[in-house]
């Protein structure tokens, strides 16, 4: 008899311990998980008090805010609303109770979401937890300049109008502006009470891809790639002072064209008139012939290299380089491993135009490396997180993402830079008061349907010859008419959003 008790009593032992181990898992191991759970109760009636927290733009614009629906049909308290419509859609993205969220929506949910606040006094500390609130976030970008872009990208003379503008402080790394076409409207897709099917084809109706192969839910300052065209010779210029010194004066007889042993290729200047000199004259009038021969003699290694500092991924390797900007599906501006004896494929690798693609974001990273005394900030868009007591939660520090070259080096640089808007393709766009340095680019391709057609570029920055921190910019217009620029398309464009930039500080134009 004492026997069995003494099993008994071991077994219920046996038995606490092991409730005690559960709730020690339910406490402490598993109690994240339940409390997020979708099917504890809590979460899924806060589904329904879907407040958000407030996105706004430099200087207190509201980007993004929820509004408390007044319907007692409605089983959602609140609905999101994008005041500006589609001119931010970029980059607040948008938050769909049917496809969740994207872009600032998607990149700071945590902190936009309902989330526990921490204790603001002894009681809540010990007793009554403070209830769930969301955070605000500010961010860098410039109505003024977003608005400029948008205008510029709209009066595009020609039919497709597709394109982007990115706009960078040089010295921080903050966006400015980030202006993509097509947009869409965020308001079409944050309605909470719409059924599955109507969501759908208000999705369908912002998204679909236009003739260019574009669409609004995909922004082309970040997501698409190009042929950088003749603005790559920034980075091969680059390559030159900082890898290649030895080539700073090479000269290259003036030529039409050059050849190659390799291929039965030919590398031509534009328009078929000769060209050459030393980099001082070839990169104002970007000479192609020149910069090609210029670019096998840097060779593979170093030009790739260089791509690589400036944030390109060599294409194919396993860490592809995306630069740190804070938005989601950002992607990979690309150069393919070169082949020291592929002498074509090097030389028209060097002008941008065959095996290297760029995203808006890079090329004015690009111009920003320069502009910056060869360092490049890392990007980005987020100023501030403030949560609902206006206490800071987060401030974003600039960053160094990677260095280019020496300050020297680029000083050098900019010189040649400024020299295309005074008397090289640029001539005659920017008075000469803004102190301006540009690179043109204009990259053949093939289109989705048609001829064959441009991709028009520029990039720069101005003021180069101050101390106040430059503004970095690059433009892309693909799909142009075969007879068009870079100048001629994306000159105009960059001349816009410089003069609203210049209104803006009130410092020269």
């Amino acid at each position: 008899m004492g026997r069995r008790i003494r099993w008994l009593g071991m077994v219920m032992l046996l038995c606490f311990a092991l409730v005690i181990v559960q709730l020690a898992n339910i406490q402490f191991r598993q109690a994240d998980a339940l409390a997020n759970s979708p099917y504890n109760p809590r979460v899924a009636a806060q589904k329904f008090d879907n407040r958000r927290g407030t996105i706004t733009a430099a200087g207190g614009a509201v980007l993004a805010k929820s509004v408390k629906i007044n319907s007692s049909s409605s089983e959602y308290n609140y609905q999101r609303e994008y005041p500006q419509g589609p001119l931010f859609a970029g980059i607040t993205g948008y938050d769909s109770p049917f496809y969740g969220t994207s872009g600032i929506e998607y990149q700071y949910n945590q902190y936009l979401k309902l989330h526990p606040q921490a204790p603001q006094n002894f009681s809540q500390l010990l007793f009554d937890k403070p209830p769930s609130e969301p955070d605000n976030v500010s961010l860098t970008v410039d109505p003024v300049l977003q608005q400029a872009a948008t205008n510029a990208l709209d009066a595009v003379p020609s039919a497709n109008k597709d394109g982007a503008v990115v706009v960078l402080n040089a010295a921080t790394g903050a966006v400015l502006a980030l202006a993509s076409n097509p947009t869409f409207d965020p308001n079409s897709l944050s309605d909470p009470n719409v059924s599955t099917e109507e969501a759908y084809h208000a999705t369908t109706a912002v998204g679909v891809d236009d003739k260019e192969g574009f669409d609004g839910l995909t922004p082309v300052a970040t997501q698409e790639r190009f042929f950088p065209g003749s603005t790559f010779k920034v980075v091969t210029t680059t390559a030159v002072y900082n890898l290649a010194p030895s080539l700073i004066n090479y000269y290259f007889p003036y030529a039409v064209s050059i050849s190659f042993p390799d291929s039965n290729k030919t590398l031509s200047n534009d328009g078929f008139t000769a060209c050459g000199g030393t980099m001082a004259t070839m990169l104002p009038q970007s000479c192609d012939p020149g910069y090609g021969e210029l670019g096998i003699k840097v060779g593979s290694v170093n030009l790739t290299k260089e791509a690589e500092l400036f944030g390109y991924d060599v294409y194919g390797s396993k860490d592809q380089t995306v630069p740190g900007i804070d938005l989601p599906f950002v992607v990979p501006s690309t150069i393919t491993a070169l082949s020291p004896t592929a002498q074509a494929d090097l030389a028209y690798s060097a002008i941008g135009q065959l095996n290297d693609q760029a995203t808006p974001l890079q090329n004015a990273l690009d111009a920003a490396g320069i502009a910056n005394g060869g360092v490049i900030m890392t990007p980005h868009l987020m100023a501030q997180i403030t949560n609902s007591q206006g206490a800071v939660v987060e401030t974003y520090h600039p960053t160094p993402m990677s260095t280019v070259a020496t300050p020297s080096e680029t000083s050098a640089i900019t010189k040649l830079m400024q020299g295309v808007a005074i008397d090289g393709t640029a001539a005659g766009i920017f008075p000469a008061t803004w102190h301006i340095a540009v690179k043109t680019g204009t990259a053949q391709v093939q289109a989705p349907t048609g001829p064959e057609q441009t991709d028009d570029w520029m990039i720069g920055f101005l003021p180069a010859t101050a101390t106040t921190p430059p503004v970095a910019i690059a433009v892309v217009v693909p799909y142009q008419a075969f007879s068009l620029t870079g100048a001629q398309i994306a000159g105009p464009i960059v001349k816009q959003v410089m003069q609203a930039y210049l209104g803006e500080t009130g410092t020269q134009g």
